[in-house]
């Protein structure tokens, strides 16, 4: 009965028997409340995984806290989560408040710096995730979404979506990783070094592309064939 109510002196065996009741217990709610839990990590995923732990791990810790209070918490932060799982599937009102709306964070090739920055991501987490979705090559890409469950997904430009060089029969020269030249108006002079550049040619890049100042430029970056630049401008992806 001490494993259920508590006690100071809860025995070792009190806590394994107290670890394998709220296993068994957290493994019925997960399995209630589907596979949607598993996959994709929603704000109200993330908030009930936190509260549940944090509900179930007291009794753990503690042995003189009582298990029957816990559990009677923890089902029904269960139960509310598993209705708003259900008002958002019916509901588009209540989808739009309880879960996140994908944000466009690349558009027709160009960043949206105001998305960028309201979605609190960095230049630096964007390249890391573009590379992860085999596409390090900013020039190639038309859209970037950040979806509902964090992760970016991406979509090329049709040129790039279609045959690939081998179908074609070609063996085109590589690429490498994206060196970045100017970052959020700030010249990354090492990096232009390592690739033989000086600031002459990089101010008349930036001319061409329209620019008149280096600040005025949010990223630049050329590949390692210094073939193929990528720029966007600060304010050029805005939506208004």
């Amino acid at each position: 009965m001490e494993v259920w109510t508590g006690s100071e002196d809860l025995p070792i065996y009190g806590f394994i028997i107290r670890a394998a009741i709220i296993y068994v217990y957290i493994f019925l709610v997960v399995k209630i409340l589907g596979q949607r839990s598993m996959v994709a990590f929603h704000p109200i995923d993330f908030i009930f995984a936190v509260i549940i732990g944090d509900i179930v791990g007291e009794p753990l810790s503690s042995g003189n806290i009582a298990l029957g209070g816990p559990l009677v918490a923890a089902s029904f932060i269960a139960g509310l989560h598993l209705l708003l799982s259900y008002l958002a599937l019916k509901n588009t009102k209540v989808r739009q408040i309880v879960e996140a709306e994908p944000i466009i964070i690349i558009k027709k090739g160009h960043i949206l710096v105001e998305e960028l920055r309201k979605a609190k991501i960095t230049v630096e987490s964007l390249m890391m995730d573009l590379r992860l979705n085999q596409a390090s090559d900013l020039t190639e890409i038309d859209y970037a979404i950040l979806e509902p469950n964090g992760q970016i997904s991406v979509i090329k430009k049709s040129e790039y979506n279609s045959l690939s060089p081998n179908d074609l029969g070609k063996n085109p020269d590589e690429k490498g990783i994206p060196t970045v030249l100017i970052l959020e108006g700030n010249l990354h002079t090492k990096n232009l070094k390592s690739l033989g550049l000086t600031q002459e040619w990089l101010l008349k890049q930036v001319y061409q592309h329209g620019y008149h100042d280096v600040k005025d430029v949010f990223l630049m970056t050329i590949d390692e064939t210094c073939t193929r630049i990528f720029i966007s401008g600060e304010f050029e992806g805005k939506i208004v």
